[in-house]
């Protein structure tokens, strides 16, 4: 009794310290300068919205949130057929290649994508992909698609072939029997895979600011960053911009987070 009393306080404790940042964040950004000023950690009294308002136009946070989602959206439908096309076959397939391909995907886990950012960098502007979305949408698709390979592979496993092999039997080809039969059955892990990519995609910063500095293509990180370095003094305003910028990939989190553990408890357990 004692012991579990103790580990709900810990629990409570590490709970308190992940809340913190959260709990200052919102309180901050629905606080005018003279509350900051007085007492910056207190609730609002009264709260106000205005510093969402100046924060959107200051930032120029409409076009950024447009290049923020053409981006994500479309590098994540490329991930989800991509992803789940290899690892249908290399989760069936018993052939040494199949093997191989499925270790060298492991290895685009392992391996940090910085150690080739210069030659991709040269890569993307031999092609002409710089300051585009269409080089970002690439850059991400083969950045994440190792990972969201191992998440696919390991939920296939876990699936009885008896689907598949019974739309075959009944004269299904292979992509019909994947696309009607088998793909439905992966909406759990398609969460996962959409959830994890998303906060990826739309929290990098560093690869945007490579890639689409100058451009006016700029990311919503990119575009809050400079933000930051203008407004430093205007806390207020620097933390409405800040929420504004999270709160997409806040909210798609919330509506797909059941997903993503039941997607990796069904890995784990193949």
């Amino acid at each position: 009794m004692k012991r579990t009393f103790l580990l709900e306080i810990v629990m409570v404790a590490v709970a308190v310290a992940f809340l913190f940042p959260v709990y200052a964040l919102i309180t901050l950004s629905l606080k005018d300068p003279a509350q900051i000023a007085h007492s910056p950690l207190s609730l609002p009294a009264p709260p106000t919205l205005d510093n969402f308002g100046k924060a959107w136009t200051a930032a120029a946070l409409g076009p950024s949130l447009v290049n923020s989602t053409v981006i994500t959206v479309v590098s994540l439908v490329a991930l989800v057929a991509l992803g789940s096309f290899a690892a249908y076959y290399l989760a069936r397939a018993k052939s040494r290649m199949g093997y191989g391909l499925y270790i060298l995907f492991l290895l685009g886990i392992v391996l940090p994508f910085q150690l080739g950012m210069i030659p991709l960098y040269q890569l993307v502007s031999d092609l002409g992909l710089i300051g585009s979305h269409t080089g970002m949408i690439v850059f991400y698709t083969g950045i994440q698609l190792p990972f969201t390979v191992f998440l696919y592979t390991g939920f296939i496993r876990a699936l009885p072939r008896d689907y598949a092999s019974a739309a075959q039997i009944d004269g299904a080809s292979h992509f019909t029997a994947f696309t009607k039969v088998v793909f439905p059955l992966l909406r759990p892990i398609t969460g996962t895979v959409l959830i994890l990519n998303a906060v990826f995609i739309w929290n990098d910063f560093f690869t945007p600011l490579l890639y689409l500095g100058g451009s006016g293509f700029e990311t919503i990180p990119v575009s809050v960053f400079a933000f930051v370095g203008q407004y430093v003094s205007d806390h207020g305003l620097v933390f409405a911009g800040l929420v504004l910028g999270a709160l997409p990939v806040v909210v798609a989190f919330l509506l797909l987070q059941r997903y993503v553990i039941k997607g990796f408890a069904s890995g784990l357990k193949g």
